[in-house]
């Protein structure tokens, strides 16, 4: 992506990114290699918090973005004048929304619209939208700055956005009580998740705190995982479906289990617990 030059004007990026937790995380590393002299980001509402290297972040369905291109449906005014002060807009907004795409042309915006999935087979997420920005060179792994330190205790969430990337609940709950033989075991789960007795923390940069004073992290293939791993916590991800090779979460104490047979999981999970390297004595 183009800079400034010494003398030019200074330039205003919006960067649109809409999609879940993970889709954003995995996603960091190229928005903040589109800093330019003013960054604002426009995320799905819950991912707001996590976006800390703009100078202003705003939730995509706040601006009337939603309404643009709706057939019988005028955007409002304020958002044309706003998209109109920037000189570069990159969206994985709208990418695959051809009347999203024509109203953006017609109205001479400034948009580059890129794909929101990764489409090479076994190349990571957050490396493939690095390539879309121009900036391959650089490490994709995301990381939130979140201030170290030391919980002791284990966190298990043991939900997703789809039930085909749930490993059973009463897996990890049998892996619970052996952990607790170790370290005390918390439960995490989101505001509509069916678990009793879970912590549960709105603001996911507030979560990711949290969870980065894990002495272990333990999930499925999920935005919280990802949020986990970004936070620095030690991770062990179980991927049932997806592909962990573009999809997993990256970090140095992030280990991926992928199977189908909840034996076969459950038996290379509680190998990877016994590792020392992932279970740092405290």
């Amino acid at each position: 992506m183009p800079g400034r030059g010494r003398h030019s004007k200074i330039v205003r990026r919006l960067v649109i990114r809409p999609g879940g937790i993970g889709d954003c995380l995995l996603s960091l590393p190229a928005i903040e290699a589109l800093r330019s002299d003013y960054l604002e980001v426009w995320v799905a509402s819950q991912n707001v918090p996590l976006v800390r290297c703009a100078d202003r972040v705003r939730s995509i369905a706040q601006t009337g973005l939603d309404w643009l291109g709706l057939p019988d449906r005028e955007p409002p005014v304020s958002l044309i004048q706003l998209l109109r002060s920037f000189d570069s807009i990159v969206s994985w907004y709208g990418a695959n929304r051809p009347e999203f795409r024509q109203a953006v042309s017609e109205l001479g915006l400034p948009f580059q619209f890129l794909p929101a999935l990764p489409t090479e087979p076994g190349l990571h997420a957050a490396d493939y939208f690095l390539a879309q920005v121009g900036r391959g060179d650089l490490a994709g792994f995301p990381q939130l700055d979140c201030p170290r330190w030391q919980g002791g205790f284990a966190v298990i969430h043991p939900f997703s956005g789809s039930a085909r990337k749930n490993w059973p609940l009463e897996n990890f709950r049998a892996l619970a009580r052996w952990l607790e033989k170790l370290m005390p075991v918390a439960w995490c789960a989101g505001p509509q998740e069916p678990l009793a007795d879970a912590v549960r923390i709105e603001n996911l940069y507030e979560l990711a705190c949290w969870l980065a004073g894990a002495r272990l992290y333990l999930g499925n293939d999920s935005g919280i995982t990802h949020l986990a791993a970004a936070a620095g916590a030690p991770v062990v991800a179980i991927f049932l479906v997806t592909d962990p090779a573009v999809w997993a979460p990256r970090g140095e104490r992030v280990r991926v289990v992928k199977g189908g047979d909840p034996a076969d999981v459950m038996a290379a999970v509680t190998s990877l617990l016994a590792c020392e390297s992932l279970l740092p004595r405290q």
